[in-house]
């Protein structure tokens, strides 16, 4: 039993424990290189669309400002998480599915901030043949240990090319 306190104390304090909502990424100042940046605003894409894609709300609330400013060419401005989360769950949960389409991802440092993150993205509606694409930026900040994203622009929607 000494052992198994031993061991479970040695997991705690060595990190490897991580809470569940906890985003296993990297700290903006602990990032060396650009290899290190566009693994974790990779790591966190996926984060947000995997919340996005299972209408997982309250993951994605962990994953945007209280102040997310999100510019969409066909809606025009929303201001603020929850607006965003109550169209999400509107607008997309069970209508809607986005994949990064492979290769057009580029990630570049916003120095003392965080990262802004460039793609295409596709748009899925299940059952459906139709498939959208559009071209986004996202400001990731990274902020009170935590990143989230800021400020989107989503444009350019149309058919799949």
């Amino acid at each position: 039993m000494k052992k198994f306190c031993a061991l479970l104390l040695l997991v705690l304090v060595s990190g490897a424990f991580v809470p569940a909502d906890a985003q296993a990424v990297p700290s903006l100042d602990s990032i060396k290189s650009q290899e290190e940046l566009t693994q974790t605003i990779t790591a966190l894409d996926k984060q947000l669309f995997d919340a996005y894609n299972t209408c997982n709300i309250e993951k994605l609330g962990t994953l945007v400002t209280d102040d997310l400013e999100f510019y969409h060419d066909k809606t025009g401005l929303a201001v603020g998480k929850q607006p965003f989360l109550d169209a999400i769950k509107k607008n997309i949960c069970g209508k809607v599915t986005r994949e990064l389409i492979p290769g057009s991802l580029e990630v570049y440092p916003l120095h003392g901030y965080g990262a802004v993150e460039i793609g295409l993205h596709r748009f899925r509606h299940p059952g459906d043949s139709d498939v959208g694409e559009a071209k986004f930026v996202q400001l990731w900040q990274y902020k009170n240990g935590a990143w989230k994203i800021s400020r989107v622009i989503s444009y350019d929607h149309g058919g799949a090319k």
